[in-house]
């Protein structure tokens, strides 16, 4: 495992909106990670809420209000603190924002997740989508 202790805690989005779940793809792979759900960095002063709110409108363009705080973890493949948020669209349409990080954004149904995140989600968001995304 990488020493990741100087970097700051990420902070993601967990944004569903008419039954779907938004998913980033990066331009350039993360590890195993191509697929992801939008966030970044939680910067000083930040809390993960804010953050996530803060990433989604950067990397995406939407206009997001946090819903609740689904989870926390140390990800076990990179080390790092990470917090997952449930948000909710308040306006705009989605679109790749910044371009010099992502390639493409996608809504996708649940049964779609597998196929962009095939090691799975963070057992706690699942459950979230499970409990909020229809078939």
């Amino acid at each position: 495992m990488t020493d990741t202790t100087d970097q700051p805690a990420l902070s993601m989005a967990v944004i569903v909106n008419d039954g779907k779940l938004l998913m980033i793809r990066r331009s350039e792979r993360e590890g195993d990670l191509l697929w992801a759900l939008p966030g970044g960095g939680i910067e000083a002063g930040e809390t993960p809420e804010e953050a996530a709110v803060r990433e989604a409108l950067e990397e995406t363009g939407l206009k997001v209000e946090a819903i609740t705080v689904i989870g926390q973890r140390i990800h076990p493949k990179t080390g790092r603190d990470m917090s997952y948020t449930a948000c909710r669209v308040i306006d705009g349409e989605a679109h790749v924002a910044d371009a010099d990080e992502l390639d493409a954004i996608e809504w996708i149904t649940l049964d779609e997740i597998p196929g962009k995140v095939p090691y799975g989600l963070y057992g706690p968001v699942q459950a979230y989508l499970e409990s909020t995304l229809s078939r």
